[in-house]
């Protein structure tokens, strides 16, 4: 397929597999998450199979996440690299700063289905609190272990791979940007939670001031449009027509009747 796989191992649910390609800039690898889906659903069918990147297609098992790894470069250096915590530079702290900052919204277009929303739950894995850690899974961005400067980058966790990538990189970019253009590295070390987060309780969270994601795709839209940044890196044509067709698709999902219902209400009532 013209990339390199770096790594692929079976997860954690049945049938779940990670594979990791390598990194590449932003277009080439949008590009490459685009191929990469084709290929494998192609491959699968000739095996008369169905390989989904559906979020959730099964009920209480985890999903499926399309962890983002991201670094910037200037003049062939890691601009992340640095003697911040956890060999970061302040450029990296600020950059995380404002991918938290913006998450809520980020979400609509890394996050863009109704589905998306059975997967972004406590327990499963997937993170939900808008924190960022060195070690800890439950909080939304990680910075992975690097053994030498050129591998220090930090990985986004709550992407899934229903997203269009190419829209889904971009808004995590500018978000990234806008927090270097305003300075969010103190803000960003104020969202430092080492401890697993899965673990606090209601009191706890608001003790630490850990917000949440949007609990689905309409209050995610809302803060989409309320959000001029991410709007504003996916373009005004791009803008309003992915508001207006995620918002007719919950529109729809929210007036349609599941087989859950069905099965837990009709001849209960």
């Amino acid at each position: 397929m013209g990339f390199d796989i770096e790594a692929s191992h079976h997860e954690v649910a049945e049938g779940q597999y990670e594979i990791n390609f390598e990194y590449d800039d932003a277009l080439t690898t949008a590009d490459n998450v685009a191929t990469f889906r084709f290929v494998v659903r192609a491959v699968a069918a000739q095996h008369d199979l169905h390989a989904t990147f559906m979020p959730k297609p099964v009920p209480k098992i985890n999903g499926s996440g399309m962890h983002t790894h991201m670094s910037l470069f200037e003049d062939g250096e890691n601009a992340f690299h640095g003697d911040e915590d956890f060999d970061l530079s302040e450029t990296a702290l600020s950059y995380i700063g404002g991918i938290l900052d913006h998450a809520p919204a980020i979400t609509a277009v890394t996050n863009p289905t109704v589905n998306s929303y059975k997967r972004l739950v406590p327990g499963y894995e997937a993170p939900v609190y808008i924190a960022w850690s060195d070690r800890n899974r439950s909080a939304l961005v990680r910075k992975p272990a690097a053994r030498e400067p050129v591998a220090t980058r930090i990985e986004a966790r709550f992407p899934d791979p229903s997203c269009n990538p190419y829209l889904g990189f971009a808004s995590l970019i500018n978000a990234g940007l806008d927090g270097i253009e305003r300075d969010l590295a103190d803000d960003a070390r104020d969202k430092l939670k080492r401890e697993n987060i899965y673990d606090f309780s209601e009191e706890k969270l608001e003790e630490e001031g850990i917000e949440t994601l949007p609990k689905n795709l309409g209050d995610a839209l809302d803060e989409l449009e309320d959000d001029e940044v991410i709007l504003g890196g996916l373009g005004d044509h791009v803008a309003e027509k992915f508001v207006e067709a995620k918002s007719e698709e919950f529109t729809d999902y929210l007036v349609n009747v599941s087989d859950w219902e069905i099965d837990r209400y009709l001849e209960k009532f």
